[in-house]
């Protein structure tokens, strides 16, 4: 077994800590190398009774690309159409995607039909399969902060839209669409922090005692 030392351990906060949401991207080709490194560090993931039911799909039909922008821009209107007027005025300065600019899209999916894992862990939570699936997600997230890469999840999205446009298994369920690529700049800070919308939550940091 290796030995996870202190500078492991710092560098390893640091890659935490660096991981952000990115909108903004170069449009140089993605490494493929890296690019298959981070899906297969994502592939370690744990998963309900190792049913491993993420499945990552590769967008690159500038038509299908085409179907999922319009589902964004259909979808953020009316979320912008929904807050009170000086919110909306903010939401509506805000970028939330990155659907033009990144080389690489990713659409997520959980099998939800998959015979691996034989149902163990989920008969009374079977969102679990669900659940394993966002752990992939954030093992290929921080891959790929680790390689360079930004990523960022848009979910603004129709997830039956989607699933149509890119001709997957009927029980394949949309769990995240990710714009991966090179960052135009690097932050420490969220965004959505930096931009005015939301701060760190307190009670997210609280550890509570039953």
């Amino acid at each position: 077994m290796p030995t996870f030392d202190d500078r492991f351990r710092e560098t390893l906060g640091d890659l935490f800590a660096w991981r952000r949401d990115v909108r903004r991207f170069h449009r140089d080709a993605v490494d493929e190398a890296a690019l298959r490194t981070c899906l297969d560090l994502a592939n370690l993931s744990p998963s309900v009774g190792n049913s491993q039911p993420w499945r990552f799909v590769r967008v690159s039909s500038q038509e299908r690309r085409a179907g999922v922008l319009a589902s964004f821009e259909h979808c953020n209107v009316s979320a912008g159409a929904a807050y009170p007027d000086s919110r909306r005025d903010l939401y509506r300065r805000l970028k939330l995607e990155g659907l033009r600019e990144a080389p690489v899209h990713l659409a997520v999916f959980c099998d939800e039909a998959t015979d691996a894992g034989h149902g163990l862990g989920r008969a009374t939570m079977p969102e679990m399969l669900r659940f394993s699936v966002v752990g992939a997600i954030q093992s290929f997230w921080l891959a790929a902060r680790a390689h360079g890469l930004g990523v960022g999840w848009v979910s603004i999205l129709e997830p039956g839209v989607v699933t149509e446009l890119l001709d997957v298994p009927e029980a394949w369920r949309l769990v995240a669409y990710l714009c991966v690529g090179y960052p135009v700049e690097e932050h420490l800070d969220p965004e959505l922090e930096r931009h005015g919308w939301q701060g760190r939550s307190d009670d997210a940091k609280r550890l509570l005692e039953r």
